[in-house]
């Protein structure tokens, strides 16, 4: 289901002068963070690449310094599994850019055998949301400082399947590693709604918009069974197009949240194709479940106190 009427296909050619806006994009080393960053960085902004492998971000940066793209390419350590390291990430990024236009929160982990992060949570959602969550507090103040800044969380059609089960966030009774990575994207959703209806309230000029890829061909998928990559393989490209794109189409939601002049907070982003699986960004809808402010303000509450974050806002 889509909403707004778009009238032709948006992509990344629709992706205006990014000129003197600086960019912080979470798990930029490859796939669909990889793919924003080059775009982006083509368009003229100043790209930071935040990943936890120092030798894999600065690959990743040398391959978009090398396509000798207009703006500037810079990189951060940040691991989303340490919120000493989200901290520590957080103290250096405001030191260099005090003031912030965009935050793109892409990082994550999808349906990897039980773990738990540095911190003591489960590792999907202590990575896709509490980590997230964390940075985006640490960081409100350079975004607040400029008007017309964006927060871009990435989502999935798996928040779908998502429950909250505040008795237990951590799967500590029972791990189900999809309805884990479900619960994980719910909350990615749930944080956005939140995050816009609190910077509304303070008549802040930033913004919190959500995107998702659809079905993309990423890293990400590297924990799904051989059975299930194959099938997703482009080899197969004439029976598995309708429901599988590659990490360019991937990323146009992501991008076009955080460029679209005339986008809202707010709002989410995904593929306009069939059940949000494939195609061209447009305004798509999210679950009921994501849009249960009781729960939303519950989520908040609880993040803030497993993280130790609170916010401006």
């Amino acid at each position: 289901m889509t909403q707004g009427g778009d009238v032709g296909n948006w992509t990344a050619a629709d992706v205006g002068d990014q000129s003197r806006r600086i960019a912080v994009i979470t798990g930029a080393t490859s796939g669909l963070g990889l793919e924003t960053a080059r775009v982006l960085a083509k368009h003229g902004a100043t790209v930071v690449l935040a990943g936890r492998d120092t030798a894999r971000t600065a690959a990743a940066a040398a391959a978009i310094r090398a396509a000798q793209p207009p703006g500037a390419v810079e990189t951060a350590v940040l691991d989303l599994a340490s919120l000493q390291s989200v901290r520590a990430a957080a103290a250096d990024l405001t030191a260099r850019f005090p003031v912030l236009d965009l935050l793109i929160n892409n990082a994550g982990v999808m349906m990897p055998p039980y773990s738990r992060t540095k911190d003591g949570f489960e590792l999907q959602f202590g990575i896709n949301h509490l980590g997230h969550f964390a940075l985006t507090g640490l960081l409100m103040g350079s975004l607040l400082a400029k008007p017309g800044s964006r927060i871009v969380t990435v989502s999935s059609n798996a928040h779908r399947a998502g429950r909250m089960n505040f008795a237990d966030l951590q799967s500590a009774g029972h791990y189900q590693k999809f309805a884990a990575y479900g619960r994980s994207k719910l909350a990615n959703l749930m944080f956005t709604y939140e995050l816009q209806r609190r910077l509304a309230a303070a008549r802040a000029q930033t913004i919190a918009l959500g995107a998702h890829p659809g079905t993309a061909r990423t890293d990400l998928t590297r924990h799904l069974s051989g059975l299930s990559q194959r099938a997703m393989s482009p080899r197969l490209g004439l029976l598995n197009s309708w429901w599988v794109q590659d990490g360019s189409m991937g990323a146009l939601p992501t991008l076009r949240a955080a460029t679209d002049p005339d986008a809202i907070g707010g709002t989410y982003y995904g593929p306009d194709g069939p059940l949000q699986l494939t195609g061209y960004p447009v305004v798509v809808s999210s679950s009921v479940r994501s849009h249960n402010r009781e729960a939303q303000r519950r989520l908040w509450a609880e993040s803030e106190q497993l993280t130790g974050v609170t916010y401006p806002v």
